[in-house]
């Protein structure tokens, strides 16, 4: 199973604003943080605002913030909602399909996955919330040596 670089980059903007839930952050600060495309990650987190993921504040003090609390952010639920497609095989345009046990065996394994996923909320993943903090200083807001 692999997901999109979509559903990658959507766990990767909530986990840094999980994060760092005392101010609003800009999507060029998240970008820097993870060394990824600022233009992607626009479009990422356009899609999780419209959809409550991610509250944004316009204007020259804007930014964005979790628009939820991390506990009611399901990690199964977000995954669901960025995937387009979970087929992990072309069964419908295979000829064997009808009469091949694969179909199902591919359907229950997927089920198994997004359940272990549903098991998982944001705060989950957080529980180690000052050591990912320190992963996330960029050389340019590290302190300085005296």
């Amino acid at each position: 199973m692999r997901l999109t670089l979509f559903t990658d980059y959507a766990l990767r903007v909530l986990l840094y604003l999980g994060t760092h839930q005392d101010r609003l952050c800009s999507i060029a600060e998240v970008a820097r943080a993870y060394a990824i495309s600022q233009n992607h990650l626009m479009k990422v987190v356009n899609d999780l605002a419209r959809n409550g993921y991610v509250e944004s504040v316009r204007g020259r003090a804007g930014g964005i913030r979790l628009g939820r609390a991390p506990a009611t952010i399901n990690i199964g639920a977000l995954v669901r909602h960025t995937e387009d497609s979970f087929d992990l095989v072309d069964c419908g345009s295979c000829v064997a399909a009808p009469a091949c046990g694969l179909t199902g065996m591919f359907r229950e394994a997927l089920a198994a996955f997004l359940a272990v996923l549903d098991r998982y909320t944001l705060a989950d993943l957080m529980t180690r919330r000052g050591d990912l903090a320190a992963l996330f200083i960029l050389p340019e807001a590290a302190p300085q040596p005296p």
